[in-house]
């Protein structure tokens, strides 16, 4: 039975020979590379290329002389030119798991043939076939029978990988059963729940604000979102605090506010059009950082302390929604006029930003973060399979986006840097004495330049941490990462982007 964190049991395997599997999944991007202890691999794939020109370019199902018995070839395609980087493991993994159940396999063991191309392309590979492996939360609740794909996965290679990449698979585990699932199962109540589930014995400490009277006082903007679904108790929202402090004196503190909209209709500036299905997937923000939560958990690194909140809020639609044109003062004493009420996301988490800049004040070489799907310009802008990340001035100076864009190239989890200009504040400066700030202009962000780096801006000014840029006595290092690309298909799995970046700029030593 697999582990209700991990798709299921991985074990470490010495040789493509071993007993108790009834496949072999092989990804590499050369047959050339079937050498020593892979060699009895080779003569079937030759044979078949023979016949079959299209084994080398999209692979093939062969028996083969081990006691697997069946082989399937998975290759990953050139991995040398230009364009070519490590996500050319994972894809090709996914495929070959995808290509091994069809055939019937319940037993695969997954093999890499060596090369130095990526030095964490073991890693990335394991992950891959993982993540073809996950199965639904609803699934497994509701279907226990389907609970699982495969009895067991083998692989090839080094323990202490294995176990990194199990604890790595248990937050994306997190990230896409928060994300992924329905807007009830996972409505905000139930995420608090869940979470408490998933941290419960462990050392993340856990605190929720719940109270309606205490978010409408320190958390209004949040609250303005909160106010036409908290009339329906299922769907009442709350802001969930976890904590992680590692042994040892504390060097770093990174503080995560995720973006959890269960639900987005667009509230009175209503999703139009056919657009609104796949809106349950607004919560992958705040997902990702009870992702990564787990995998310190899991890890415990020292010397670390995380403090991760998830913004977790429906915008529902209705007479007690909050409309464009009201002005709301955030938790900073700015006065902010709402633009569109689907620009939620950034309403949701600009008083939690604020508590966060609050705290970071006292806390040890502080570095805060928005993660959010907040933006379809982001997608326009750089695809469907990349973060965007943008720096304010200190964590600019710092490299901050550079460093967790070198993370992500490493482990298939990549970033496109994009910059907060002048401009972007300018948009957002009140356009009359009513309101400090304007919230979001009338039109969706795809229409709208600079559409995903103008609210950067806003979530600056409207937590106030404008007054912690790189000319202040107090300078405090931010960073908002939008995942409105990066998060996952629709339909299909979540992808948990950006915990493995996360991992791997602030936990190197795990690597």
């Amino acid at each position: 039975m697999a582990n209700k964190r991990v798709p299921c049991d991985v074990k470490v395997e010495t040789s493509s020979s071993a007993s108790g599997y009834d496949g072999i999944i092989l990804v590499t991007d050369s047959l050339d590379k079937l050498t020593g202890a892979l060699d009895n691999l080779l003569a079937p794939l030759k044979a078949q290329a023979e016949f079959d020109e299209s084994l080398v370019k999209d692979g093939a199902c062969v028996k083969v002389n081990v006691p697997a018995n069946r082989l399937v070839y998975a290759p990953t395609g050139p991995l040398t030119r230009d364009y070519d980087d490590v996500r050319r493991f994972a894809d090709a993994a996914e495929s070959g798991i995808k290509r091994g159940l069809k055939v019937g396999m319940k037993r695969p063991l997954l093999v890499r043939a060596p090369d130095q191309s990526f030095p964490h392309a073991d890693l990335v590979t394991l992950l891959g076939a993982l993540h073809a492996l996950y199965v639904p939360l609803e699934i497994r609740e509701d279907v226990p029978e389907k609970a699982s794909t495969v009895s067991s996965l083998g692989f090839l290679g080094d323990n202490k990988m294995v176990q990194l990449a199990l604890a790595l698979e248990s937050g994306k585990t997190v990230a896409r059963d928060i994300g992924g699932s329905d807007p009830e199962r996972m409505a905000p109540p139930r995420v608090e729940e869940y979470v408490r589930n998933v941290f419960q014995g462990t050392n993340v400490s856990m605190e929720v604000v719940s109270d309606d009277a205490k978010l409408c006082k320190e958390y209004p903007l949040f609250s303005a979102v909160n106010r036409c679904a908290k009339g329906v108790l299922r769907h009442r929202g709350r802001v969930i605090y976890l904590t992680y402090e590692g042994v040892g004196p504390i060097e770093r503190t990174l503080m995560l506010v995720g973006k959890g909209v269960t639900y987005d209709t667009g509230g009175a500036d209503i999703k139009a059009g056919g657009v609104m299905a796949g809106m349950h997937r607004d919560k992958c923000g705040a997902a990702a950082v009870a992702g990564f939560m787990q995998i310190l958990a899991k890890l415990q690194p020292p010397n670390l302390k995380v403090i991760g909140a998830m913004a977790m809020v429906r915008n529902s639609v209705g007479s007690d929604c909050y409309v464009a044109d009201e002005i709301i003062t955030s938790r900073a004493g700015v006065r902010v006029r709402v633009g569109n009420t689907d620009a939620e996301g950034r309403m949701a988490m600009a008083d939690v930003l604020c508590h966060m800049k609050e705290m970071g004040i006292k806390e040890v070489n502080p570095y805060l973060m928005t993660i959010a799907t907040l933006t379809g310009h982001c997608v326009l802008a750089h695809g469907e399979a990349y973060s965007a990340i943008m720096d304010n001035g200190p964590a600019h100076l710092s490299s901050m986006a550079q460093t967790l864009q070198a993370a992500g190239e490493e482990v298939a989890d990549p970033f496109e840097i994009s910059s907060i200009r002048r401009e972007d504040y300018d948009f957002h400066c009140g356009k009359s004495v009513y309101e400090d700030v304007l919230q979001c202009n009338n039109l969706p962000s795809s229409r709208t330049p600079r559409g995903h780096q103008t609210p950067a801006a806003f979530l600056v000014m409207a937590s106030g941490l404008d007054k912690h840029g790189k000319d202040s006595s107090q300078p405090l290092k931010y960073s908002h990462v939008d995942i409105a690309g990066s998060s996952g298909p629709f339909p299909g799995f979540p992808t948990g982007a950006p915990i493995l970046a996360l991992a791997k700029a602030f936990i190197p030593s795990a690597f």
